[in-house]
């Protein structure tokens, strides 16, 4: 495995992604960004793999940006030397972006502080299991910045307005058990690489295009009416009605037998 700032693995269906910069919270530079689509690219290449888990090196998951990136010395152009705008548009953007276009689904395996857009990107995957020491910070308040890499939306979606609100404003940790029930996380477990695991190697054995329609389907909810949701759906469903697995699970299911379902 070669030493990358994230490290690719498979195991079985599972491509296993881990953010390599332990020394510094895996807080993101430009090459762990570029380093992240090559590990993108390297799972969606591989036609077995049908899930994959994101966790994080050492103590913590991601603690966002590296600010030692950011270029604050003296002299001049120090406002446009220091602007965030362009590594967020070319980096931190396309990060989420790709997490939310991948063909396979995705699973955060939360083992420490997700800090800035660490959260953002936590939030970015489909489900998200977390250690019971993880936390969850909006750090951008504290650098007189607004939440970025999605999180301005994540957050209100997952939350409503009033906890985003001063979540955001406060910059106040959130601790794993009460994102739990906060509904910013799907659970918290001891064994959180076990957990994310197992999750994953089940998602795997599902019906992949099925799992990835209803990711689009959920996350584009909030932009439609119910009668334009309505007719998405059926197209959907036709579209789906097309493919192996579907043909397979009714199957299986009139012939009382477990499917076998393909991905295709």
């Amino acid at each position: 495995m070669i030493e990358k700032t994230v490290s690719y693995e498979e195991r079985g269906p599972v491509a296993w992604l881990t953010l390599n910069r332990p020394q510094a919270l895996n807080s993101f530079t430009r090459e762990m960004h570029q380093h992240l689509w090559d590990a993108f690219d390297q799972a969606e290449a591989n036609p077995l793999i049908r899930a994959m888990v994101i966790t994080g090196a050492g103590r913590g998951f991601c603690a966002g940006a590296d600010l030692s990136e950011f270029d604050f010395a003296e002299g001049p152009q120090l406002i446009e030397r220091a602007d965030p705008g362009p590594v967020i548009d070319q980096a931190f953007n396309p990060t989420t972006r790709r997490l939310q276009q991948l063909r396979m689904p995705t699973v955060a395996a939360v083992n420490g502080v997700a800090a800035g857009a660490g959260a953002s990107f936590v939030m970015a995957c489909d489900i998200a299991i977390a250690s019971p020491q993880a936390s969850f910070i909006q750090a951008f308040s504290k650098i007189g910045l607004i939440p970025d890499a999605g999180s301005s939306w994540f957050l209100v979606e997952r939350l409503g307005l009033a906890r985003a609100m001063a979540l955001a404003m406060t910059g106040d940790k959130l601790m794993a058990q009460q994102a739990k029930e906060w509904g910013l996380i799907w659970d918290v477990s001891e064994d959180v690489h076990g957990a994310a695991l197992q999750m994953a190697q089940r998602l795997a054995a599902m019906p992949t295009q099925a799992l990835i329609a209803t990711r689009k389907l959920l996350r584009e909810a909030g932009q439609r009416s119910l009668n334009q949701q309505l007719d998405t759906e059926r197209d959907t469903q036709s579209a789906l009605g097309k493919t192996h697995d579907y043909m397979e699970g009714v199957s299986a299911f009139l012939q009382k037998r477990p499917p076998q379902f393909t991905g295709h």
